[in-house]
């Protein structure tokens, strides 16, 4: 089924890809399924896409481009405790990772399959974004709000496996929203790091 054809091409390329890809896997999507779900051609891919390996790297990137946006507002609020600041942090990591799902179990999946250079810099990316949100830890835990006997590193590390396992069992017709899900990922993150 093609794309609506009032989005542009880009994005139509990118959410082809991204579903497709979420369904049946990188390594078994071609090029021509991509073009054919995004009602283009080729050449208007390749206008704008060097390969399927640039169509991949653009999904993650965007979505860390979302998140990474929204994290340093988050993070730059310093009107707001830490503590507060990393539980708003926590969910909005949580409901923009669900309203883009398909990205997420993309890059969880499939970034491995990139060739050495790109996903050595997507690696790097997500190390900052990664490093920005431990950051609000080791600021809660300077200011004595949360726990300092436990390493900041191990609790984003805690908090990020749980968040990269949502596309195994979340649907969207189920009971809990994104929002009820961020708020309790996000409670249980500082439940762990109440007291001493």
């Amino acid at each position: 089924m093609a794309a609506p054809a009032g989005v542009p091409v880009a994005e139509r390329l990118l959410a082809a890809a991204s579903r497709l890809f979420a369904e049946k896997g990188f390594a078994l999507t071609s090029v021509q399924e991509i073009v054919e779900h995004a009602g283009v051609t080729k050449g208007a891919m390749y206008h704008y896409f060097s390969s399927k390996d640039d169509l991949l790297q653009q999904i993650y990137t965007r979505l860390l481009a979302v998140q990474s946006v929204r994290l340093v507002a988050i993070a730059d609020d310093t009107d707001r405790p830490p503590r507060e600041r990393l539980h708003t942090a926590a969910v909005d990591v949580v409901v923009s990772t669900i309203e883009h799902l398909d990205d997420a179990m993309v890059s969880w999946r499939s970034m491995h399959m990139l060739p050495p250079d790109r996903l050595a810099a997507v690696r790097g990316d997500r190390r900052r974004f990664h490093e920005r949100f431990r950051m609000l830890i080791e600021q809660g835990q300077a200011d004595g709000s949360l726990r300092s006997d436990v390493s900041a590193d191990l609790v984003a590390h805690q908090f990020f496996g749980g968040v990269h396992h949502l596309g195994s069992w979340y649907h969207a017709d189920g009971e809990l929203t994104p929002e009820s899900i961020g708020t309790a990922f996000a409670d249980l993150l500082l439940r762990g790091l109440d007291g001493s």
